[in-house]
């Protein structure tokens, strides 16, 4: 729930400025100490959450010079990052949401939950959250990878694909992986989720078998795609992310059945 106040010079902890999707990053680091050594007094701030014992606050200001993506942090550990993340969507859901969709009121922010209300027709509004489905795809000794048009940086990666109305995750991945790439795949399993804050989504992680096609990737998604052997990888995602950990695990499988 947001509980925003005054933040005084004393009150210290971690802390997440945003604005319009951005995060304030003095120095590429998240600022960490009291408020007053980050300018921070007499900003209204609320608290999102805690992090090795110590409060991480929400502070939702114009925007200040060294703003950067949460993607700059994301070597940091996954709870921060996270957290960060967490801030960074809630701030932008508080942005969005300061008028009523159906009768074009004044909202405001509930007192006991992340939601917005209307006094005048009294719809209620929480952050949306997109579902995502990431899948790593083997073939015996070799993995699928591909290089997406939104990535110019030279990554290849896993498949991935927002999951669409009335469809199953199961779903999804199937017609994610044939519209990219051609391929039918089975024997498919869950492996984990992860929040992933680009905007608002939620990465759900998925490892599957080759079944049958042949690579034809579609090339409004897709830059190029192919299949690497375990041990000949190409540039890939930076630790931390939910693809390099389906990668890694699918490597180590390999190396289990093949060296």
């Amino acid at each position: 729930m947001l509980k925003e106040r005054v933040i005084e010079n004393v009150d210290h902890g971690w802390w997440i400025v945003s604005h319009e999707q951005k995060l304030w990053l003095p120095g590429g680091e998240l600022p960490h100490g009291q408020a007053a050594a980050f300018d921070l007094a007499g900003a209204r701030g609320a608290l999102v959450g805690e992090w090795r014992g110590e409060p991480v606050w929400l502070v939702r200001q114009q925007r200040r010079r060294d703003m950067g993506s949460v993607r700059q942090i994301i070597d940091q550990d996954v709870g921060l990052f996270q957290l960060a993340g967490r801030g960074v969507q809630l701030a932008e859901f508080y942005r969005s949401h300061r008028y009523c969709g159906y009768c074009g009121h004044e909202m405001h922010p509930s007192k006991t939950e992340w939601a917005v209300l209307c006094g005048h027709c009294h719809q209620r509004y929480y952050p949306q959250i997109a579902p995502c489905v990431i899948v790593a795809i083997r073939r015996e000794d070799h993995i699928l990878l591909a290089q997406h048009t939104r990535h110019r940086n030279g990554i290849y990666t896993v498949l991935a694909g927002f999951v669409e109305v009335g469809e199953t995750l199961e779903q999804a991945v199937a017609r994610e992986v044939m519209e990219e790439s051609n391929i039918q795949v089975k024997n498919l399993r869950y492996v984990v989720s992860q929040p992933w804050p680009f905007p608002q989504s939620l990465m759900t992680a998925f490892t599957a078998e080759y079944h049958s096609g042949e690579l034809k990737i579609d090339p409004k998604e897709l830059l190029d795609a192919g299949w690497y052997r375990y041990d000949a990888l190409p540039l890939l995602p930076p630790p931390g992310t939910v693809a390099r950990r389906l990668i890694e695990d699918t490597v180590a499988r390999c190396r289990a059945e093949y060296e």
